[in-house]
């Protein structure tokens, strides 16, 4: 029985195994749709809320400051300057999989004012109440 499921192991790990390019291309398109839902609930934001002028222009300056934050969060987690080289063949992986996570975040708090809120909270400030 030892041997049957060590054999199962053996070949499930070649049957399932991917190569780091593989990887590396599977998590820039994971990146790739996190940022276009972000760009979705971020426009559907300027769009829903197209009268509030004041809003729109500190919800643009914020998304700025956002990626602003973004790209220094991300070169602080890799600091260095040969990326490939310092932290080698995972780094494309690395960086795609840092991103999505830091851009689901802030699709996360954008959705707040695409989605609305229920009546009632006192410091919903410039988000609108769902209807």
């Amino acid at each position: 029985m030892k041997y049957i499921i060590l054999i199962f192991l053996i070949t499930s790990n070649f049957c399932f195994a991917q190569s780091q390019w593989e990887m590396n291309d599977k998590e820039a398109e994971n990146y790739k749709k996190a940022d276009k839902e972000l760009n979705t609930i971020y426009n559907k934001i300027l769009k829903d809320y197209k009268t509030e002028t004041k809003f729109i222009l500190k919800i643009k300056e914020a998304q700025k400051a956002w990626i602003k934050f973004r790209d220094a969060e991300m070169n602080a987690l890799f600091p260095e300057e040969d990326k490939n080289l310092e932290y080698g063949s995972v780094f494309p992986m690395c960086w795609s999989m840092s991103l999505t996570s830091l851009t689901k975040e802030r699709t996360k708090k954008l959705k707040i004012w695409a989605n609305g809120i229920k009546e009632g909270d006192a410091c919903s400030g410039s988000i609108k109440i769902k209807d």
